[in-house]
């Protein structure tokens, strides 16, 4: 057999835009705008990292969508509706949107 599974604990997992991400000035999210899209929202959820983590926040290579002044997102749930996040979003509203839940702590 040349092919394993490897258990995770995610009920969802979420591609951001590395690329958009590293554009923005300053990171653009967070209580003083100050850091990258995923990092804000593992921090605001403190949902740590990894699959123990209960839902996979991953930075991904350029998605090829590209918008200016804002992160490219995409939610495993429903991977053909595409999100374009601005700087200083509500974190709990997106949060919400991509069905995450804060973790345990």
């Amino acid at each position: 057999m040349t092919t394993r599974r490897a258990k995770a604990r995610w009920s969802n997992a979420v591609l951001v835009c590395r690329k958009c991400s590293k554009k923005l000035k300053q990171g653009g999210f967070g209580p003083d705008g100050d850091r990258p899209l995923a990092k804000a929202l593992r921090k605001h959820l403190q949902t740590g990292k990894g699959p123990k983590s209960p839902a996979g926040i991953v930075e991904v290579g350029c998605l090829d969508l590209c918008p200016k002044r804002a992160v490219t997102v995409v939610d495993g749930r429903h991977p053909d509706q595409w999100l374009v996040v601005r700087p200083g979003a509500n974190l709990d509203a997106l949060a919400h949107e991509l069905g995450l839940k804060p973790g345990p702590g």
